[in-house]
Order: C-alpha cells, then structure tokens, then sequence
C-alpha cells in the first residue's frame, strides 16, 4: 500500500465510495472479526488490528519501513476509520470482489490484499 495522505477522520457517506460490479462491503460479522487480523499489501506493507480499536500500519523496507500507529474504529457505513497518533486520520472501506479482498480509499483508490 503506498504512502497515504492522512486527513483528519470523518466517515464518508455509502453513496460515495466508488464500487465496482462485484464489490460486496464486509458483512458485520466480518467487521467484528478485525482484532487480531492483519492485511499485507502487494507492496510489502500490513494493516493489523489488534483488539481494543489499536492499529498499526507498517510499510515495507522499500517504502522507508516504519510503523503508523492509531486507533480504529468502525462506521455506520461500515468503513473503518483509523485516528493516527500524529493526529491525522482516515477512513477506508473493504470490499470482496470474487476471491479477492480490496481496500478501497474514500479517493476510490483500489489496494488489493495479498
């Protein structure tokens, strides 16, 4: 996943994330399911979730390494919204498509997990 511009956190509305034909939102059981998940991305980074609403986002070796950590929480819309501990945030929606899991930004930009 790359370099992410944090905005500070709202909760976008359903009707505006940019779904495909085929994009199916994670059901509330899969939502309830996040702690103790983690999501690695094609470029080498992993979103965990731990339990309590903490998060962490560590970026590949080639992405500078490091770790972004924060708070998540989830939205009525079912997005999860992250709150950074520099102050910044987001809010991002997981998708499946197929046999695929997809992040999509609330830009519409589209980070399949590996």
């Amino acid at each position: 996943m790359p370099l992410f511009l944090c905005l500070p956190a709202g909760t976008a509305a359903a009707d505006t994330w940019q779904l495909r034909p085929g994009d199916t939102p994670f059901a509330q059981a899969e939502l309830d399911a996040l702690p103790g998940q983690s999501f690695r991305f094609f470029d080498g980074g992993e979103s965990q979730y731990g339990s309590g609403g903490a998060y962490a986002y560590t970026y590949s070796s080639e992405n500078g390494g490091g770790t972004a950590w924060g708070t998540y929480r989830i939205a009525g819309d079912g997005s999860i919204c992250v709150d950074f501990t520099n102050g910044f945030g987001r809010c991002d929606l997981f998708v499946r498509n197929g046999s695929r899991i997809i992040l999509i930004t609330e830009k519409g930009e589209r980070f399949p997990v590996r």
